[in-house]
């Protein structure tokens, strides 16, 4: 226990390290920081657009947090074992999003080639996490843990496969990137796609490691639930 939970402890650290670092606020396509006095430059829509919906679907993070929390006091909660196949699946968003960060660092530099290998490596590991998630719903679902056998059961399809979908616009949002890459856009019109990307991947893991944290090590995460929970009590 005290070894899985270190582990995932690490996997926050790294992907919090990530967002501070990079920052969803910082802007570092623009090529010149304003003089003192001078306005800055307005806010991108596509950035503005992106913080909007990382904001909603952290929102919907917190409902989901919420929901299981006032649903597992209830007596017929019974938690589904997790696969450990999921252990897999979270090391490989883990290289999904350190592929992005690549793919970021390169297009700073203006290497063309090492963007694509980034796009291409962290498009590839994503195809493999939902991949992955499918194949835990089997494992389970072989085991008579379905949508009906319990609420625990269904809460657990539920919040895989809404992070799944996040993933999978995740993935539109990486083919949209590799079709400018394809068509020879502009060097800062590429650097804006690739880092809207990998802001945005590095939030998907982050979110994974909170719900899989919540669903694996629940008995655990008591001081979560009560937080998420208290405005809906």
């Amino acid at each position: 226990m005290i070894f899985t939970l270190a582990f995932l402890a690490v996997l926050m650290a790294i992907a919090g390290w990530w967002l501070v670092r990079n920052g969803v606020a910082t802007k570092p396509w623009l090529a010149t920081v304003p003089a003192v006095g001078v306005p800055a430059a307005p806010v991108s829509p596509a950035v503005m657009g992106l913080r909007v919906f990382i904001a909603v679907a952290a929102s919907l993070l917190v409902l989901l947090v919420s929901a299981y929390a006032m649903r597992m006091e209830m007596a017929d909660w019974q938690p589904p074992p997790q696969p450990r196949l999921l252990w897999v699946n979270t090391g490989v968003l883990l290289l999904s999003s350190a592929a992005l960060h690549y793919a970021r660092s390169a297009a700073r530099r203006g290497q063309i080639n090492a963007v694509k290998d980034g796009l291409v490596a962290g498009s590839a590991t994503a195809v493999i996490f939902l991949i992955g998630q499918v194949l835990a719903w089997r494992q389970l679902a072989a085991a008579g843990y379905v949508l009906k056998s319990n609420p625990a059961d269904a809460f657990f399809y539920l919040i895989t496969a809404a992070h799944g979908l996040h993933v999978v616009g995740g993935l539109v949002a990486l083919a949209r990137a590799g079709a400018r890459l394809r068509r020879g856009v502009s060097m800062e019109q590429l650097r804006l796609s690739v880092e809207l990307c990998t802001t945005y991947w590095h939030f998907l893991l982050i979110a994974w490691i909170v719900l899989f944290s919540m669903l694996a090590f629940s008995p655990s995460f008591t001081w979560l639930y009560a937080i998420c929970a208290a405005p809906f009590r």
